[in-house]
């Protein structure tokens, strides 16, 4: 779920009970769950009766009835949400793929360990069968900034021509070259920065 806050909104009442009439409106249960990095926000449970603060993983407040606060928040075991909530986590979008391949200074060749790692972004593409996957050329300070977008763009170009040969449809890559701009490691100008030599990966 990238950066963004992963809750689960669950109603907690028996699928025959919500199908019987008339029926009180079954209680919810607010749980508040990591990144996939384990980054953990915050939420506000809030309603006229009264408000609970989320702000740890796998913490979950309960809503008895629209009348009723949210109660006192308590820590759900992790193991416990996921099999009880399996099918909503499951119906999740996957969380993007990112990789980062180098290249050797003023070059168009990767250097051996990104060399490495193409079979897993073929993978990768070919597991989520993406239709939206970018590829993106960077450079570093090295040289004239039309030098170095041209650099860029055959490095995109390289990376895209790879991935079509091994049965990726073109049609899904979208190519786009920053040059010197857009540094991953911020220097100065004419500075030979080996992690600013690089095509960024984006599998969506």
């Amino acid at each position: 779920m990238g950066l963004f806050l992963r809750i689960l909104v669950v109603c907690l009442s028996a699928m025959l009970a919500a199908c019987s009439a008339p029926q009180t409106p079954p209680p919810s249960l607010f749980v508040l769950l990591p990144d996939d990095n384990g980054t953990v926000g915050s939420i506000t449970v809030r309603n006229p009766q009264g408000s609970q603060t989320l702000d740890e993983a796998w913490q979950g407040t309960t809503v008895a009835t629209a009348e009723a606060a949210p109660e006192v928040p308590t820590l759900l075991a992790a193991d416990e949400v996921k099999a009880r909530f399996h099918d909503a986590l499951a119906a999740q979008a996957e969380p993007v793929r990112r990789f980062i391949l180098y290249f050797e200074k003023g070059s168009k060749e990767l250097t051996n360990e990104s060399q490495a790692l193409i079979p897993e972004v073929i993978a990768t593409i070919h597991e989520r069968r993406s239709v939206d996957t970018s590829v993106v050329g960077h450079t570093d300070t090295v040289g004239s900034n039309e030098a170095n977008m041209r650099l860029s763009k055959e490095r995109a170009a390289i990376i895209v021509t790879m991935l079509a040969d091994a049965g990726i449809d073109p049609r899904v890559l979208e190519t786009s070259s920053h040059g010197e701009r857009n540094l991953l490691v911020p220097t100065d100008d004419e500075v030979s920065e080996p992690r600013n030599r690089r095509v960024e990966i984006t599998v969506r």
